[in-house]
């Protein structure tokens, strides 16, 4: 059996670097690790953490094409965050002008949780934590 022991990173390319380094930092709290850019591709490469642990790489590209959100394509769905409180989380998104969909309950797990989209379009999930009280 092949032995993973973690995910090590998600990488996301998106078209407007300034606009999504913008979100990944101060709207979702993701740290910097390094950034760099690549001139013979034209790309910025950008390390985030979350909590110091290394998470996401944020690629730019020339000219990406667009994402296919909707009607949901075969891949990758969607990234999902843990969050000690749906109320305070749904708060402060209306407070940054985030706009988010309304509040669902898990038909398995009876946590709540709603989505957001990244400035791509890439469908962001925020998932309440059992033990949230």
């Amino acid at each position: 059996m092949l032995r993973i022991s973690a995910i090590h990173h998600i990488a996301i390319i998106c078209s407007d670097y300034e606009a999504s380094k913008d979100f990944y930092t101060r709207i979702l709290g993701f740290t910097i690790i390094a950034e760099n850019y690549r001139e013979e591709r034209r790309s910025f490469k950008l390390d985030l953490a979350l909590n110091g642990v290394y998470a996401i790489e944020l690629f730019s590209f020339p000219g990406p094409p667009k994402r296919t959100s909707r009607p949901e394509a075969a891949g990758l769905r969607h990234l999902a965050f843990a969050v000690p409180d749906m109320d305070s989380t749904v708060a402060y998104l209306d407070q940054n002008n985030i706009a988010s969909e309304p509040v669902r309950i898990d038909e398995f797990t009876g946590c709540r949780f709603t989505f957001i989209s990244d400035p791509d379009g890439l469908p962001i999930e925020f998932y309440e934590e059992e033990d949230h009280n």
